[in-house]
């Protein structure tokens, strides 16, 4: 099978397209001939070196993919050949075929395209798992959401509507800035031109509920000001770095919480609890519409070291998808 690669960490220009062996699979997973795989931050962390593939997963990039059942294992009982399907994987889906856990398989929502469901298991169980399992997110709070327009900010913006949040983004131009706020997204502001701190300060003297944030730096104090008493930071992600001084003072005063987490390594059965939540609540949102899978561009395998570098430009609005 043709797969992407790469024999060094390194810039976007060290992957290439080689040919792989097949994946084995096991009795409790799913071969997927991928068609579509979404291209994510964490991709671009493992190419660089700084983000490792754990000891049993795979060591070609990609997290997230959508296809058909080609094989299952003897355990699988509710999937079968042909079936239209999208799993969250642990590395593999830069390439023609990919094994899935069937705990984190799923079949595509109604009315989903193989090249929407794609960008679904990465961001919704990352947003799923963190603002309401770790977050846990009550109706009507006040939520920041640090970068608004990537992945992980629109699939979180969806999620907070469902529960009548209070939603607060940042975004980097005005062309964002207009997409949240036709996401109904009332305060957007533009890093560029203004400081979140001092805008949200002027109209929210209580303070923010929640705060997800993947940028780090010097976000994170000002993170910890904004946040009102039992206010909760909840890191994925340093962008601007993960080492900062910080006054364990006002953390202690406002009774704070400020955690993190990767889902990358955690256990296939926590996983497997976001699925089943999803299922309930997200997915039939997505088949009424209520959810949108929103796409910005789509680039062919042989143009991966293109959709990293678009990537890591910042320019995009939702999505980046590879087809396979």
């Amino acid at each position: 099978m043709k797969a992407v690669c790469f024999d060094t960490p390194g810039k976007p220009d060290v992957m290439k397209v080689s040919n792989c062996e097949i994946p084995e699979i096991n009795d409790d997973q799913i071969l997927i001939e991928v068609k579509y795989a979404g291209v994510n931050r964490p991709d671009i962390i493992q190419r660089e070196g700084n983000y490792p593939a754990p000891p049993d997963h795979s060591k070609i990039l990609g997290l997230e993919v959508s296809g058909y059942v080609h094989k299952t294992g003897a355990n699988v009982k509710n999937f079968k050949k042909g079936d239209k399907v999208a799993a969250l994987v642990n590395g593999g889906g830069y390439a023609e075929f990919c094994s899935s856990d069937k705990e984190t398989t799923f079949k595509i929502p109604k009315n989903l395209s193989l090249k929407e469901a794609a960008t679904i298991p990465e961001c919704f169980f990352t947003v799923w798992s963190n603002l309401i399992l770790r977050g846990k997110l009550k109706e009507k709070q006040k939520v920041l959401v640090h970068g608004g327009t990537s992945g992980i900010g629109v699939a979180a913006i969806q999620i907070l509507k469902l529960y009548k949040s209070e939603i607060f983004t940042t975004v980097g131009t005005n062309k964002k800035k207009k997409f949240c706020e036709s996401l109904g997204v009332h305060n957007v502001y533009n890093y560029k031109k203004t400081d979140f701190f001092d805008e949200i300060k002027k109209i929210e003297n209580i303070g923010i509920d929640i705060i997800l944030d993947y940028i780090g730096g010097d976000y994170i104090n000002k993170n910890i000001n904004l946040l009102k008493s039992d206010g909760k930071l909840i890191n994925i992600g340093f962008l601007n770095g993960s080492q900062v001084n910080i006054n364990l003072m006002k953390i202690m005063l406002k009774r704070l919480t400020i955690t993190g987490s990767t889902l990358r390594i955690r256990e296939k059965t926590y996983k497997a609890k976001i699925l089943s939540d999803l299922k309930k609540i997200v997915f039939p949102n997505f088949e009424n519409g209520k959810i949108k899978c929103y796409i910005d561009s789509v680039f062919k395998l042989k143009d991966v070291i293109s959709s990293h570098k678009y990537l890591e430009s910042g320019g995009h609005i939702g999505k980046i998808v590879l087809e396979v």
